[in-house]
């Protein structure tokens, strides 16, 4: 049986096919620009958390987040961030969590959605049950209007979306 056919990239001759770079507007700063930014996010939010003030770590993360192509830097600032806005999402009462996504605005509830549905992709059982507490309230809560438009979900980031919001 001839299997060349599957080597041809088919995506060589589609005139609608949509490149990486066409997904977003490029984050002006540099990656090292990120990285620093990032982790000085990451220690103002330990600090608004030791003072018990979730909303403002959370606001702080979710403002200018981390994005862009793939570089050693911008993986660390992404990886930093997304460990920080666990670390924030698991130190909240579940009482709290509907007035603090009732704080967001769009944006910061569409960042905050794809950091849940990120979250649940890459750690273990550890923290799920905080992150599914999150997911539900920030769907009813926004009425079912954060979309996550992703190329990447996994098979348990749609599997939990499937368990929260049905079919």
């Amino acid at each position: 049986m001839d299997t060349a056919y599957r080597k041809i990239d088919v995506d060589a001759y589609d005139e609608d096919l949509v490149t990486e770079e066409e997904l977003y507007t490029h984050d002006p700063r540099s990656a090292q620009e990120v990285l620093a930014e990032a982790q000085s996010k990451a220690t103002q939010a330990r600090s608004f958390l030791t003072r018990g003030d979730v909303a403002s770590a959370l606001k702080l993360l979710l403002t200018s987040p981390p994005y862009g192509p793939s570089s050693s830097a911008l993986d660390n600032a992404k990886s930093l961030t997304l460990s920080s806005v666990i670390e924030t999402l698991s130190s909240t009462r579940t009482s709290e969590i509907a007035s603090i996504v009732q704080s967001f605005d769009q944006s910061e509830q569409d960042w905050l959605m794809k950091y849940l549905y990120k979250g649940m992709s890459s750690i273990g059982d550890s923290n799920s049950a905080v992150l599914l507490n999150w997911h539900e309230k920030v769907i009813h809560l926004s009425n079912f209007s954060t979309a996550i438009l992703s190329s990447k979900l996994t098979p348990s980031s749609m599997f939990a979306h499937f368990l929260i919001c049905g079919p």
